[in-house]
């Protein structure tokens, strides 16, 4: 069960929600606020609950495909049975939508509304060249979109960094697209590579690597990261890796190490927040 609702990746998305809220949403709070902040929790554990219903629905839906594209990982994932995980898809749901209740409606309004995003998201637009591709990139953003809502910070830098985020994450949705290939061919789903063609693939991962440049030079140059500057140069170079290596590739291990690489760079992307105000934790508690 842990690895049909992915845990690990439930771990980090909790931990960057937090170190967010410190250091970009609520920077003008103290650590123990953000830390013991009820409502916050509630937040990010109804979160928590609704990614993991949404990687159980999407392992429902996509479990054929998965049978073709990770025959290993879907062999484990079928330990456990379609009814349990069914079964449990609506108690999270239900939980998540609970612990929004004591936050506030509007919460409850957001998270059911996210609920069915993920729901139809994996039932229909999954299969659709681009709107499924912006629609995952938009869900999987959403929860950081909650707290920031929460905390009404709208100060222009965070803009910013959920634009690169947000390209980042759009590289990551049509190069598992490129790897997922022979299963979408498969069961007949319209992907980008497939309606497209994987040539046409790589010219919009090379714009959308370029585009990345942008909120790159504004969060360097124009906005005051701390020390977190760092993190944007690597992200630099190996976003100029990636894209010359995107037209080597032709293979799905080849487009699994350009789907590792940014996935390296959205999770070293959590962590390098850290680095925004190194004094900021010792200032505060």
């Amino acid at each position: 069960m842990f690895s049909v609702v992915r845990g690990y990746n439930i771990l980090v998305v909790v931990v960057a929600q937090y170190i967010t809220s410190i250091y970009i949403f609520a920077h003008d709070k103290s650590v123990r606020q953000v830390v013991f902040d009820v409502n916050l929790l509630m937040l990010v554990l109804a979160s928590a609950a609704t990614i993991a219903g949404g990687y159980i629905i999407n392992n429902f839906y996509d479990s054929e495909k998965d049978l073709i594209n990770r025959p290993q990982k879907s062999m484990i994932d079928r330990l456990v049975s379609q009814n349990t995980k069914l079964s449990l898809y609506f108690v999270l749901n239900f939980v998540a939508v609970v612990m929004a209740s004591y936050v506030s409606f509007n919460a409850v309004i957001f998270f059911s509304a996210y609920i069915f995003g993920i729901w139809f998201y994996s039932h229909k637009l999954k299969k659709m060249p681009f709107i499924g591709n912006i629609t995952s990139a938009i869900l999987t953003i959403t929860p950081f979109f909650v707290i920031f809502i929460y905390y009404k910070n709208f100060e222009t830098v965070i803009f910013v960094h959920a634009m690169f985020l947000f390209l980042i994450i759009s590289m990551r949705e049509l190069t598992k697209d490129l790897e997922n290939l022979k299963g979408d061919l498969a069961l007949d789903y319209k992907t980008i590579p497939i309606v497209y063609g994987e040539k046409a693939s790589k010219i919009m991962l090379t714009i959308l690597t370029c585009l990345t440049l942008v909120p790159i030079y504004l969060l360097v140059y124009k906005f005051e990261v701390g020390r977190m500057y760092i993190y944007f140069y690597l992200s630099f170079i190996l976003l100029l890796f990636f894209m010359l290596l995107v037209w080597k590739s032709k293979t799905k291990i080849h487009y699994l190490i350009l789907h590792n690489i940014l996935k390296l760079i959205i999770l070293s992307g959590v962590f390098s927040i850290l680095l925004i105000d190194v004094n900021l934790i010792l200032k505060h508690i």
